[in-house]
């Protein structure tokens, strides 16, 4: 614990120092950096031994603060959940010195590194906390630090309203997780977690189930309270963009992983509430995807879409528990938390990829990138290979134990509605998922380049592709690591709902998944045999060069190749019921013809049906009482008055 401390405290004075000296770009960047790398590999450190010992640290201060204590804990849980954030913040540190140098447009570069290392630290504090009112500072300090990251080019207006959005959104989930810890302090008169260790009466314990659902929910970005994600993530820088998504979602999870563990066994329909939203949010995160024409905003969604996939996870563990499946509860909580580990990598992968992107392009257009794969590093493709769930890269040990509870659980459960569309649905997300990023990839790097700026493009700097081939790397060795990372999770998951765990329950979760860890290795080492063997063969014979085949055209130009829109085309027609897509076309006309034009825009429907009207109904009712704040200061010491006067009079009517 020592050892995570001495990380908050280096990572507060690198933030410190680096705003100190704003004014100096090179200097402040240096010490943002190296305060937010060394703090974080301190914290990596710390939380690595904790879970591979499996031992629990606590440190308690008193706090003259009513139902407050500075309270930490490092137990395996909070350990399993700080290691992907402090890995991912150090290389996006790394990565982000360089980038925000070459972006910085006269800004001061010391107040982004300020709030990224408070970002880091909260993330961390988030999940060692141990008391209601700390969770819920730190907590704050998160949303707060990360809103300041979104809006970092606030000259442009899509950043000011992302971050606008962002910090509404926050907010509410805010409210409902202070009515969360509100209710938990009157039931057991303290906010401490430890105290939690009593049943509650089912109808309260229902309602915290919701509460924190939607509280932490909208932190996660689950169905219908994502409508921040798609915002916030292309308008934030791509370091801080790869942290969002790849760790700061996670601590919804989190969030929700913990509450669970204090509640008492839940009812069937918790499990079955969280793996529709799963459901919803995987399927229709994923098509989004797939009609977007940004590329930070394709992989937004498909966050969306993952935090779909860890729902469906969490609600086969909770059937589990709810019905006395322990060996459900195991594979659903096991594979969610699996793919809580591997997104983070994978996404962390792709947002650093497509900064590279913007960085040496100047657009995030896909119709204006192409042909980026001789200047561009590979490790984009490995990005792609595991985020579409392809063994052995780690985008699929998750997944598969999701697909093995769910088959489970129609063997052994009663009711197998759910679990049949847990199936159904991880089924069509995989499928989806491979045309999503293989677009991604194909627009993006293949092909001939669709515009000057992608066909000038330099090769990017060498410490923004460092932090790139390291993800990509750990991206295959966790792929064909998942066994032994399970191996750990296991004891975690019985620690935290108090299982015994039997050997032969554990060998049903890991044996087939080795199984298809070693299929999957046999066939690429048969592929990587194969390949040497063609090599070995050609390698007498002449290599020439010649222009991609133009489908017989003289002279085939970049307009000739696929688009975004047309490479998805027939899978967005399938689902146009569902995505509402708009399709402007404006024919050539006239002897001497103008040239045509075809284009299409998916908008969010949850914010544009459900959203939207509400707040502007909101907005409507507020301006009616806009006369209350009219800058008088004297009346506004008179309002804050009456209200306490108020407070005194309905509290003296209750004595």
């Amino acid at each position: 614990m020592s050892l995570l401390l001495l990380g908050l405290y280096v990572l507060a004075a690198g933030g410190l120092l680096a705003l100190v000296t704003a004014r100096s770009p090179r200097l402040c960047t240096a010490l943002g950096v190296a305060g937010a790398v060394a703090g974080s590999l301190c914290g990596l450190v710390a939380a690595g031994v904790a879970l591979l010992s499996y031992r629990t640290e606590t440190l308690s201060w008193t706090w003259d603060v009513p139902y407050g204590s500075l309270t930490l804990e490092l137990d395996p849980l909070s350990a399993f959940f700080a290691i992907p954030i402090c890995f991912l913040c150090a290389l996006a540190a790394i990565y982000g010195g360089p980038y925000l140098l070459a972006h910085r447009q006269h800004k001061l570069l010391g107040i982004p590194w300020f709030f990224y290392n408070l970002l880091t630290a909260s993330m961390i504090l988030v999940v060692v906390a141990r008391n209601g009112l700390l969770f819920l500072m730190a907590w704050e300090s998160m949303a707060l630090a990360s809103y300041f990251l979104v809006v970092f080019n606030d000259e442009r207006e899509e950043a000011r309203a992302a971050g606008k959005t962002y910090l509404i959104a926050s907010h509410l989930g805010t409210a409902f997780l202070l009515v969360f810890f509100l209710i938990l302090g009157h039931e057991f008169g303290s906010l401490d977690f430890a105290r939690f260790d009593r049943p509650l009466p089912s109808a309260t314990a229902n309602l915290l189930f919701v509460l924190a659902l939607i509280g932490f929910g909208t932190k996660a970005g689950f169905m219908p309270f994502h409508v921040w994600l798609p915002e916030a993530h292309p308008a934030a820088p791509s370091h801080v963009s790869a942290v969002m998504s790849g760790v700061m979602v996670k601590t919804g999870i989190y969030g929700l992983v913990r509450t669970f563990a204090f509640l008492p066994p839940p009812d069937a329909w918790w499990g079955e509430t969280l793996i529709g939203m799963g459901i919803v949010s995987g399927v229709w995160g994923i098509l989004f995807a797939l009609a977007q024409h940004d590329l930070k905003r394709l992989l937004a969604y498909s966050t969306v879409e993952n935090i779909g996939i860890i729902g469906l996870g969490l609600g086969v563990g909770l059937l589990g528990r709810s019905s006395g499946n322990n060996l459900l509860l195991i594979l659903g909580f096991s594979g969610a938390l699996l793919h809580v580990f591997n997104h983070s990598l994978f996404k962390g992968l792709l947002f650093l990829g497509a900064g590279v992107v913007v960085h040496s392009t100047g657009t995030r257009r896909l119709d204006e990138l192409g042909g980026l794969s001789k200047r561009m590093p590979w490790v984009a493709l490995l990005g792609t290979m595991s985020i579409t769930g392809l063994p052995p890269f780690n985008g699929f040990a998750g997944e598969f134990l999701i697909f093995l509870g769910g088959f489970e659980g129609i063997l052994g459960y009663g009711s197998v509605v759910a679990l049949l569309g847990v199936i159904a649905a991880l089924a069509l997300i995989g499928g989806l998922a491979v045309i999503g990023l293989t677009k991604a990839f194909a627009i993006t790097f293949l092909g001939q380049p669709r515009s000057e700026k992608a066909a000038e493009v330099e090769a990017p700097n060498g410490l923004m592709t460092g932090p790139l081939l390291v993800l990509a790397t750990c991206c295959l060795l966790l792929g064909v690591l998942a066994p032994l990372i399970v191996a750990v999770i296991l004891p975690l998951i019985a620690e935290l709902f108090h299982l015994y765990l039997p050997i032969a329950t554990e060998r049903k979760v890991l044996d087939p998944l080795v199984g298809i860890v070693v299929a999957a290795m046999a066939l690429f080492a048969l592929a990587g045999l194969l390949t040497g063997l063609r090599s070995a063969l050609l390698a007498k014979k002449e290599v020439g060069q010649s222009a991609t085949w133009g489908c017989g055209y003289a002279l085939p130009t970049s307009r000739m190749q696929y688009t975004a829109s047309s490479y998805v085309g027939p899978v967005v027609n399938f689902f146009l019921p569902f995505l509402r897509t708009k399709r402007e076309i404006v024919p050539p006309t006239g002897l001497f013809p103008s040239p045509g034009t075809i284009t299409t825009e998916t908008q969010d429907l949850p914010k544009e049906y459900f959203y939207r009207p509400i707040f502007g109904s909101v907005g409507w009712l507020l301006s009616k009482v806009r006369w209350l704040q009219h800058g008088y200061i004297h009346l506004y010491i008179l309002y804050v008055g009456l209200t306490l006067v108020a407070l005194l009079v309905w509290y003296a009517s209750r004595m």
